[in-house]
């Protein structure tokens, strides 16, 4: 049944009154600091007075100011904490432009500045779309893409609580609205928001939610049934007063402290039910329901008893909620009995705090956590790991519209999800580049890709896509795909698909171009790494390449991956110069601690010798203990060695607690060359690169040609291998102005 909108308290001039809404919220949570909310409420009022009246309104009658405290009133009755009332009060003059974020920073906070902030990249996912286009027009893969989205952007369960009280006061005041309006906002919330509100548990707000949505989508059924239950309202309300006063006195007789209401009835849920069921409205049971609260769990269960002593079981309508909880949480017994008069009656049967979980859900658990977030990050994590349980979307949601009965999504945390120009939602791996995009749209478009656009502005093709954003990609009728592309030194793509497509690509060009393409590939990366004078016949044998020419032309089909061959070449070089072979250098971990030898490190006792056990063998990684030999030192076992465990039950006091100790990072020490036309700011982006890659620059030295305007810069760097390096040297490529950037050898 659809909730009627609460009237704020109106002074005699029409403006707000304030002082009694802050009594009315601060009655909901005595919690709250009223005169930080009032300084809120005050400064969102001020700054709309200051705005011009004709741009302010939102929806016809309502102000940016009214509409935070309405969302703030949601939020209270919540019990969700004051930072985020606060952010409610500020979020839609934020929205409007009206209030700065800096500004909020400054005067609020940051953690109220970071929730408004995170409310408005969900927004983002309505703006980003095509406003002609309803979501009901995308497919189911786009709706559950939609939602993916949305997940992604949440590192805050308060933010999507706000987000949902601002989409409830939005669904609240669209009545007035045009009908294209009303479709499109209840569309996104029955498709979005009230999904999310019934994986979040808040079941009150998942109600209303859906009533509003049901009422614009679907019109006439929703009237149909309206008013069937309004017909009987009168004869089912005396019935369930006698069903209640009934059950009331068979409880206390029994010594159980019982709260009994009727339960309100929900347009939507009844509709639902008689679809899938294929019923008529007489036959739906909850239609007369009641609900019984009790104070402990094994009260539950009585009061079943009771209630089935009372009234005669309907078979197979019986589920046991609390043995069996939902997926959201939800805990409660149901039941539909044959009650008074032969009428169907429904009973839910629960405890207290059941039902707070029930209508509030996850505020429930906010409020049982706390809301400090200046506690230990381990707690904070906490609430964020329950919010991503708690966001698999997977319980039945409907079928309005032609969705699907139920939607199945995986939340997948390590991909991104951006937007095409014209609205489709797109899901990638993190790090994916335009180019991944590009051949995920469509292998044409891919191989055509010269450019592309991120929000308007054009970026690198190895660009790392970030999710929300609109992805516009440059193509040409003339274009084909670039080896460089494969080059994984150059990050140009991520994903195996985009991989595959170019691969292909490239298998369909002459054997020639191949072998000229490949061969130009392999030298030019030789010569940038130093690897110089290559066999080419032994490392195309090390290649399982029968010859030099089969390698070229692999490697320039794609089915050779480039830097498979520049290990090859490394191992064929470097050994036969061994004059040149770079000194191993661990970098500095700070000292070691006392009690550490080798990998083992020994708890409590200072250096002692150790040795690995021959009975189990241990292995970096594995569980250890340490056995105190005489003589022999520490031997180092397995934890589920037989041979230790029975050392322990004969001599406990000789077992100790051992762990493997930190591997140390190797770097090498490498001499690169880097020649560019000079410029303004050239020695800044070297750098910057570097730290980007964090890499540690031993030495540098830079000279410039007057002559011919040109800047070399000779450097020494810390780099922990081969692949490493010829990552960074593709990067220093890509850099404006630059020549060359290549390994640098004594005498070469």
């Amino acid at each position: 049944m659809v909730q009627v909108r609460a009237h704020q308290p109106i002074n005699t001039d029409g403006s707000i009154n304030l002082e009694a809404w802050l009594d009315h919220v601060i009655g909901l949570d005595p919690a709250l600091d009223r005169d930080a909310m009032r300084e809120a409420c005050e400064f969102a009022r001020q700054v709309e007075q200051q705005a011009n009246a004709a741009q302010n309104l939102w929806v016809e009658g309502t102000s940016s100011f009214q509409t935070g405290l309405e969302i703030a009133e949601i939020l209270a009755d919540l019990k969700l904490d004051q930072d985020s009332l606060i952010a409610a009060v500020l979020y839609r003059g934020v929205r409007e432009g009206q209030i700065q974020l800096p500004d909020v920073n400054q005067r609020f906070g940051p953690v109220v500045a970071k929730l408004i902030e995170g409310v408005l990249r969900m927004a983002a996912i309505s703006a980003s779309l095509n406003p002609r286009q309803s979501l009901v027009l995308g497919t189911q893969a786009q709706v559950e893409n939609l939602r993916k989205m949305l997940v992604a952007m949440v590192d805050d369960v308060r933010v999507a609580l706000i987000k949902l009280a601002e989409r409830t006061c939005a669904i609240r005041t669209v009545k007035n609205a045009d009908d294209e309006k009303r479709h499109r906002v209840a569309r996104e919330v029955f498709d979005i928001y009230a999904p999310l509100a019934h994986r979040l548990g808040i079941g009150h707000i998942k109600w209303e939610l859906e009533d509003l949505s049901f009422r614009y989508l679907e019109p006439e059924q929703y009237k149909q049934i309206a008013k069937l239950l309004h017909e009987r309202r009168l004869d089912r309300e005396q019935y369930i007063t006698t069903v209640m006063d009934q059950l009331r006195a068979e409880l206390a007789a029994t010594g159980i402290k019982s709260d009994i209401s009727g339960r309100a009835k929900h347009i939507y849920s009844i509709w639902r039910k008689m679809q899938r069921k294929g019923l008529q409205f007489s036959q739906i049971y909850d239609v007369r329901a009641v609900r019984v609260l009790v104070p402990e769990i094994r009260d539950c269960y009585t009061a079943l008893g009771i209630v089935h002593t009372l009234w005669r079981h309907i078979p197979k309508e019986f589920d046991d909620y609390i043995a069996n909880p939902k997926e959201n949480g939800y805990r409660s017994l149901h039941t539909a009995v044959i009650g008074p008069d032969g009428k169907v009656l429904e009973v839910q049967i629960r405890t207290h705090a059941m039902h707070e979980e029930a209508e509030l859900g996850v505020c429930a658990h906010w409020r049982y956590k706390g809301t400090d977030l200046k506690a230990t990050s381990s707690h904070y994590e906490e609430k964020i790991s329950w919010l991503r349980q708690v966001l698999e979307w997977h319980e039945e949601l409907g079928d309005i519209g032609g969705l699907a009965e139920q939607l199945r999504v995986d939340i997948e945390p390590d991909r991104v999800y951006v937007f095409t120009p014209d609205g489709h939602a797109i899901d990638l791996p993190k790090g994916a580049t335009p180019l991944d995009f590009a051949y995920r749209v469509h292998t044409e478009i891919g191989h055509n890709c010269r450019g592309a656009k991120i929000n308007g502005r054009i970026v690198p093709l190895n660009y790392s896509l970030q999710t929300g954003e609109q992805v516009e990609i440059i193509t040409s009728k003339q274009g084909s795909p670039s080896r460089d592309w494969l080059n994984s030194n150059l990050g140009y793509i991520t994903t195996s698909r985009a991989r595959a497509k170019i691969v292909h690509w490239f298998k369909l060009q002459a054997r020639d171009q191949n072998v000229a393409a490949g061969k130009g590939l392999l030298e030019r990366e030789l010569n940038r790494l130093a690897l110089l004078q290559v066999d080419y016949e032994r490392l195309a044998e090390k290649a399982n390449m029968k010859t030099a020419e089969d390698m070229f032309a692999a490697l320039g089909a794609g089915d050779l991956r480039l830097a498979q061959l520049i290990n090859h070449a490394q191992q064929l070089v470097e050994p036969e110069r061994g004059s040149e072979q770079l000194e191993l250098i661990p970098r500095k971990h700070g000292g070691n601690k006392p009690g550490r030898r080798g990998d083992i490190q020994i708890q409590g006792v200072g250096n002692l010798l150790t040795q690995m056990a021959g009975c189990c063998q241990p292995l970096p990684g594995d569980p250890i203990v340490g056995y105190i030999t005489q003589g022999r030192g520490v031997s180092i076992h397995r934890q589920d060695c037989a041979s230790v465990l029975q050392l322990e039950s004969r001599e406990p006091e000789r077992i100790i607690q051992v762990s493997w100790g930190p591997v140390p990072v190797m770097t090498y020490p490498v001499d690169i060359v880097i020649r560019a036309y000079d410029r303004s700011g050239l020695l800044r982006d070297v750098s910057q690169m570097l730290l980007n890659e964090r890499i540690n620059v031993l030495a540098v030295n830079t000279r410039s040609n007057k002559e011919d305007n040109t800047a070399s810069m000779s450097l020494t760097i810390e780099i922990p291998g081969l692949d490493a390096l010829g990552r960074l040297l593709g990067r220093l490529s890509q850099l404006p102005n630059i020549i060359e950037a290549r390994r640098h050898r004594a005498g070469g």
